[in-house]
């Protein structure tokens, strides 16, 4: 069986402010030690976020594949934002995959596969190739045009002509028609670095020259200096993907060039299941690629919140999932105390087996203080830019004490509406407790629901 590699595109792209924009990383000294009281995004939980510096090393130095931790506390103690922070300790290289518990329960397919899938996509592999290539600068890019074979009044491609310029000399290229294809796909212009393989003819567009840095251009351009040596030699091309790419790839059928297969193409492909077969097979060649020092593996995280909502079969397959010997680090959050295991009638701590619990090191995070919340309050109006008085900080910080931090948090941005309907462009305290007024927070609702259970529906 020969394994299909395919190049994954980059999906980092601007995103909008989400609830854990604001967390960049841990914030930790070179000790190992919490900065406090604020470092990174994050607040407090000193404790915590040393156990999850740990837990980063133990990652970075491949020492913790195949563990896992679970992250315990009540609602709104930042368990996300911790696993959050670990990903951009690891940075954008090592593949972290979140999911919720409740995913699992797909109508399309099996439990078991949803959490195989996403275990296949935390386990990255670095491909290293040497590979004969045309690299440089575009200097010139010039399609050339002959009649059409076929009659009309159109002309098609015959080759195209490209310039390449590196800091050794410079070297015109005549080249098929099939790259003019791959040279629009990505873009290319002239003042492009770019490379072109010599045996499959492949274009990938590396940067934008640095002779150009000074160009005032609206979309950030990544610039690239000037590659060096020939135009024409032997280079490391350095591929990441996950396992769970290479399953997808080999897993595809291939379709003619029919239009039945085209149309099959366009329309929304229903999801399917991959073969343990498949994976075996995939598995066989990754290993093989290893022993051959041409690939390597990356163990990445699998972030499971939420981890009460799996049921008893999905433990079952996690215990035996986390001994395989391709196993990515998996972390989970649970926000409860003692509750039921998921079609079991059996209390346990967490609502997870304790066969499990067994193999995880579990980190606590605790409720925050007022002056914390008052920290955090504060970041958030930043990020969101929204400018709220010291007085009525303190006095939202107040509030997410007696409540709870998410309630403080979501009553920001309407108070600045109601700020702004004001004529005020501060949100001040008697903004904030005009809102609290218009709006309940679960302890208040519960309450209420109580004192007056007669009038509602049992």
């Amino acid at each position: 069986m020969s394994i299909k590699i395919e190049e994954v595109k980059s999906t980092t792209h601007a995103q909008r402010v989400a609830p854990h924009s604001h967390v960049k990383g841990l914030g930790l000294n070179n000790d190992g030690s919490a900065i406090l009281p604020i470092s990174n995004g994050l607040v407090g939980q000193d404790k915590a976020r040393e156990a999850a510096g740990i837990a980063v090393s133990l990652i970075k130095s491949k020492k913790l594949s195949g563990r896992a931790i679970l992250l315990a506390g009540a609602p709104g103690t930042g368990k996300t934002a911790l696993a959050m922070a670990v990903s951009q300790e690891l940075g954008p290289k090592v593949p972290f995959c979140p999911m919720v518990g409740s995913e699992v329960y797909s109508s399309e397919v099996k439990k078991t596969e949803v959490l195989m899938e996403n275990f296949r996509r935390s386990i990255g592999l670095r491909i290293k190739e040497n590979k004969e290539v045309y690299e440089g600068e575009v200097t010139e890019l010039t399609p050339e045009e002959t009649e059409n074979p076929h009659g009309g009044y159109g002309k098609t491609i015959s080759g195209i002509i490209i310039g390449l310029k590196t800091t050794k000399g410079t070297r015109t290229l005549k080249l098929d028609p099939s790259i003019y294809e791959s040279v629009q796909k990505e873009k290319v212009s002239v003042g492009d670095v770019i490379y072109i393989e010599a045996n499959s003819g492949a274009v990938k567009r590396v940067g934008r020259s640095d002779a150009y840095a000074t160009e005032h251009d609206l979309e950030a351009e990544e610039y690239v200096p000037l590659p060096k040596g020939e135009v024409h030699k032997k280079k490391e091309i350095v591929q990441d993907v996950t396992l769970h790419d290479l399953d997808v790839a080999n897993a595809k059928p291939q379709g003619g060039s029919d239009i039945m297969s085209m149309m099959g193409q366009m329309l929304k492909q229903k999801r399917t299941e991959i073969t343990d077969k498949l994976r075996k097979e995939i598995n066989k060649i990754v290993n093989k690629y290893i022993d051959q020092g041409i690939a390597e593996l990356v163990p990445g995280v699998l972030f499971i919140d939420e981890v009460h909502m799996l049921d008893i079969e999905c433990f079952t397959f996690l215990n035996r999932a986390l001994e395989s010997t391709i196993a990515p680090i998996v972390i989970f959050a649970t926000n409860r105390g003692y509750s039921k295991i998921r079609g079991t009638d059996v209390n346990s701590p967490h609502g997870i087996p304790l066969d499990l619990l067994d193999r995880l090191m579990i980190i606590r995070t605790l409720p925050y203080s007022t002056q914390d919340i008052t920290h955090i309050l504060n970041i958030r109006s930043n990020v969101e830019g929204i400018d709220i008085s010291t007085e009525a900080n303190h006095y939202l910080a107040d509030v997410g004490t007696r409540t709870s931090l998410r309630y403080a948090v979501q009553l920001l941005t309407p108070a600045k509406i109601l700020a702004k309907t004001n004529g005020k462009t501060t949100i001040t305290r008697e903004e904030v407790e005009e809102i609290e007024s218009l709006f309940l927070d679960a302890k208040a609702s519960a309450k209420l629901l109580r004192e007056q259970s007669e009038k509602y529906l049992k």
